[in-house]
């Protein structure tokens, strides 16, 4: 059962979301996805007014009375702590896209183990997050607290709900915290059902018309994602690229014989 400060949907006052967003910063920090200080979670109370975590403190000791009020260009309007340096990608988030309310940004292990490789999580492996997200791409890398990282982001935040940050982390948004919450949840899980794949060296996906079959189904489970579908977008079992070439040591060998007697051929 959910706890009665998370409840999706509700209008809510500022007290309760200050009570929601350090409950999910105790659940992040709980499920290993920051370390130290690090993370950052906001909500937006309206069309000027930003709550966000503040800067140096661990998501999982925040007091409701730690958090800071923005305006939506990051001035500081309440608050005796200091906002979060990386606030300007939260607010990147909430001026290209109107019906998101809600930005979680944290560092879990194996999600930002595939942004520190910059592979993005685009394969058509599991059914539930194609529904959910269609695919989560990699952004560039960007210096965490400046501008290159809200450049990095601007041109996948309008058509993605979750983004891997190259050699940093992840950032997922929604229409309300639970959601966001949930997104980024949805995104380790993945991560590590995809490396699970490649330890075991097989992955099956699914195919074209699987897809098309469960993008169709969004609307009959309630589902709004901005996910953008193309060849990529999953990956399908029709568009991966192609499984290496097994060969026996006599087969290969015998390639080999005839490309040098080729070569001597046509000296």
């Amino acid at each position: 059962m959910l706890p009665e400060t998370i409840s999706p949907g509700a209008l809510k006052s500022e007290d309760e979301h200050r009570r929601d967003v350090c409950t999910v910063g105790r659940w992040v920090h709980a499920r290993g996805y920051v370390a130290a200080t690090d993370g950052n979670i906001s909500v937006r109370l309206d069309n000027k007014r930003v709550l966000t975590s503040p800067t140096a403190i661990s998501k999982g000791m925040m007091t409701p009375d730690d958090l800071v009020i923005t305006d939506m260009d990051g001035k500081k309007l309440s608050g005796r702590r200091n906002a979060s340096s990386e606030l300007a990608m939260h607010l990147l988030v909430y001026k290209r896209r109107p019906d998101i309310h809600s930005v979680c940004h944290a560092h879990p292990p194996v999600a930002t183990g595939y942004a520190a490789a910059g592979i993005a999580l685009n394969k058509a492996l599991v059914s539930e997050v194609v529904l959910s997200l269609g695919c989560i791409p990699v952004a560039k890398y960007g210096t965490p607290g400046t501008p290159e990282l809200t450049e990095a982001l601007e041109p996948l935040v309008p058509n993605f709900d979750a983004i891997l940050m190259a050699n940093h982390g992840v950032v997922t948004y929604g229409p309300d915290l639970l959601t966001a919450w949930f997104r980024m949840e949805t995104t380790e899980h993945f991560a590590r059902v995809a490396l699970v794949t490649e330890l075991l060296g097989k992955q099956v996906l699914l195919s074209s018309g699987d897809v098309d079959k469960l993008l169709a189904a969004r609307a009959r489970y309630g589902l709004t994602t901005a996910a953008q579908v193309g060849p990529e977008c999953p990956v399908t079992a029709e568009s991966a690229a192609p499984e290496g070439v097994t060969l026996s040591r006599e087969e290969l060998e015998a390639l080999i014989e005839d490309a040098v007697r080729r070569d001597r051929a046509q000296r």
